[in-house]
């Protein structure tokens, strides 16, 4: 088990935030900057922006808002994530969106609050991911995926066990790191892959098991079929 990151005044918790109302950014941005222990090292108002500030500032959490104009938060936190493993995201979203939710899990963001949420609870947040520690609750994140585990079953129950075997020992790696909440950079980085090689595996595993949504390739993988054992060198 790793040991809690420690942040104070001296080396305090830095803060990256994404949302496309100034309003918002600018609030967060003064609640969390008032705080001793929290630094808000940058802001962007789009996906766009986010992407291409994110890494270069190195924050330990990204706040970031779900829906935007030119894409939303969860496909950030991915891109972010993939680019540093160890950045926390926590999700900030006006709607209480089971989908939104099972996305976000599924994209390895440590937290998800909504917009309603008191401004001494949001500081708390951002210090809970920023130690390494979930903001997700476990009775919603349960009920979520047993929800989806039984519209997977009620769909693909006859063609699941089918359609796996028709999968490389490759793809049946890959999809069982895709269930671990695992993004392609870090499915490359895994396998000693590229993360194009790795994206390419992923959309024909997608196909073969008749799903769209890579969430939905994630429920399969945990569905109990275990990827073969794997060969040669690890």
């Amino acid at each position: 088990m790793t040991e809690a990151r420690q942040f104070s005044a001296q080396a305090p918790i830095r803060v990256f935030l994404l949302d496309d109302h100034e309003v918002v950014r600018r609030g967060v941005h003064d609640l969390l900057d008032a705080e001793p222990d929290i630094e808000v090292i940058g802001e962007a108002g789009t996906a766009e922006q986010a992407v291409a500030r994110g890494p270069a500032l190195r924050p330990d959490v990204a706040v970031l808002d779900v829906r935007l104009p030119d894409g939303d938060g969860i496909t950030v936190c991915r891109e972010l994530r993939s680019r540093m493993p160890a950045l926390a995201c926590l999700m900030l979203t006006s709607f209480d969106d089971d989908d939104a939710l099972l996305d976000a899990i599924m994209a390895g963001a440590a937290g998800y609050v909504l917009k309603q949420i008191k401004g001494s609870d949001l500081v708390a947040a951002v210090r809970t991911v920023a130690s390494g520690q979930s903001m997700l609750d476990p009775a919603t994140t349960t009920r979520l995926m047993s929800s989806l585990r039984g519209e997977e079953n009620d769909s693909t129950q006859g063609n699941a066990a089918q359609a796996l075997a028709e999968l490389s020992p490759r793809e049946r790696e890959i999809l069982g790191l895709i269930g671990e909440g695992l993004t392609n950079g870090q499915i490359g980085k895994r396998l000693y892959l590229s993360e194009k090689t790795v994206k390419n595996n992923v959309s024909r595993l997608l196909a073969k098991l008749g799903v769209e949504r890579r969430v939905q390739a994630a429920v399969i993988a945990t569905q109990g079929t275990p990827p073969p054992p794997a060969h040669g060198p690890r």
